[in-house]
């Protein structure tokens, strides 16, 4: 009985000690997680440090984007047009040419003896009309008694037969020298001689594969498709005048040349709802060549003086976009906006926001209508920093950081809902100490 009193008394102390133990070693801890939380709450309240830009007026060009291929106006592969053996080739491989340059030789010994041949057959039947002219002219000169008329209609038929075999012999004489001519190959177009198809001292013939391939690249066309929702304002435009056309490297903003479109095609194609179109190129630096592929940009108007701000700025919400605005007092407003055009740089907005309100393009992690904000503004970018060239698009002077701080709140959103479903661990705020202080950083 004795013993088993002293072991509920043992148990019992040591029951008591654990407690104790867990007590002295659990309220600290509470008791510090209580002051981050409350730490967490004073620094909420403070002012939101956002990035601002002021929304400006400017003149927004409208651009339609295709993709397309560089092809030669004129494409001319040069056959010979008579049999013989080449006697010498008179063209570089890769040479520029215009038209009439000789090409090649051809033996012309065979041609020769032909029009030579054609030459003499007239100069005999030349003879023979004279001669029978010169019997018509004695005819008519004596009586009925000495000739009968049928001689003289006999003479006279003789001499119109002659003057008809000088008419053939000289289509005979053209036809010769033509022959003669085609011997000397030369170029049919101006431009660019390709990898030559045969050597000198080869046989060739009329029904041979050719000799060069001649394209032309100065100027070039280049061909591409739009689709066909986008044809009622082309055709709008081409109606006022003609249409700027550029043609853009595979980056989508480096101009490699400027035209203007030629033809619409005339029907929509059923399979993929496009329609073909085709812009003309001066080429003058041989930026295009034919077959290579590009992207065409097509400019169909131009929205004058419109309201412009920074595509970060524009958020999306149940009710459509918005924007907050800074205010005077450095508080912001959230702002529905209606834009009429947007990319992935700049939006121009409709209805919603006015020239000289400044916009929020970065810091939206605890931000919401009426919150205070420390406002820095963005530093100045050189022109064209982002490859294209000034006033080419909306896309223009627009700050890199803008573009990083489109997507830095949907990251803080998700981060932020991670967060606050991780418990009340001591980590926690220091997660959150450590995301805002880059983005503090980034606005002093």
């Amino acid at each position: 009985m004795i013993r088993l009193l002293k072991q509920a008394l043992a148990l019992a102390i040591i029951g008591g000690l654990a407690a104790a133990v867990i007590y002295v070693t659990g309220t600290p801890s509470t008791d510090k997680q209580g002051g981050n939380r409350r730490g967490g709450r004073s620094q909420s309240e403070g002012p939101v440090p956002v990035l601002a830009t002021a929304a400006r007026v400017a003149d927004v060009p409208v651009y339609f984007y295709g993709v397309g291929t560089a092809r030669a106006r004129n494409t001319v592969t040069v056959r010979p047009q008579v049999d013989g053996r080449i006697l010498s080739l008179h063209f570089k491989e890769g040479q520029d040419v215009k038209r009439g340059d000789l090409l090649a030789k051809i033996d012309p010994a065979t041609y020769q003896a032909q029009l030579d041949q054609a030459v003499a057959k007239k100069a005999l039947d030349d003879v023979q009309l004279a001669n029978a002219q010169r019997d018509l002219e004695r005819y008519t000169k004596l009586t009925a008694l000495s000739v009968a008329p049928k001689t003289i209609d006999t003479q006279q038929a003789l001499v119109g037969q002659l003057s008809a075999q000088l008419k053939a012999d000289d289509a005979a004489i053209a036809n010769a020298r033509a022959f003669l001519d085609y011997t000397s190959i030369v170029a049919p177009i101006d431009g660019r001689t390709g990898i030559r198809m045969v050597d000198e001292g080869n046989l060739v013939r009329a029904s041979d594969v050719g000799i060069v391939v001649i394209t032309e690249v100065r100027p070039i066309s280049v061909l591409f498709t739009l689709p066909q929702q986008q044809l009622k304002d082309i055709n709008a435009a081409l109606s006022a005048g003609s249409v700027s056309v550029e043609a853009l490297e595979s980056d989508g903003k480096t101009v490699l040349d400027r035209g203007s479109l030629q033809v619409v095609d005339n029907q929509v194609d059923q399979t993929t709802g496009t329609v073909r179109m085709k812009a003309d190129f001066p080429n003058a630096n041989l930026q295009l060549w034919p077959g290579q592929f590009v992207n065409a940009r097509v400019l169909v108007n131009t929205l004058k003086e419109v309201v412009v701000i920074p595509t970060p700025a524009v958020q999306r919400g149940p009710n459509g976009a918005f924007a907050y605005v800074v205010q005077d007092d450095d508080r912001v407003a959230l702002r529905p906006i209606t834009l009429s055009l947007q990319n992935e740089s700049q939006a121009v907005v409709a209805k919603g926001i006015g020239a000289s309100e400044r916009v929020v393009t970065t810091g939206f992690v605890r931000l919401k209508d009426g919150s205070r904000v420390s406002v820095a503004e963005p530093e100045a970018q050189p022109d064209g920093s982002n490859g294209a060239a000034p006033a080419a698009s909306i896309s223009t002077a627009v700050s890199p950081a803008s573009d990083a701080a489109a997507e830095k709140p949907r990251e803080h959103g998700k981060g932020r809902h991670k967060r606050e479903n991780a418990g009340e661990s001591g980590g926690k705020k220091a997660r959150e100490a450590e995301t805002r202080k880059p983005e503090g950083n980034a606005t002093q």
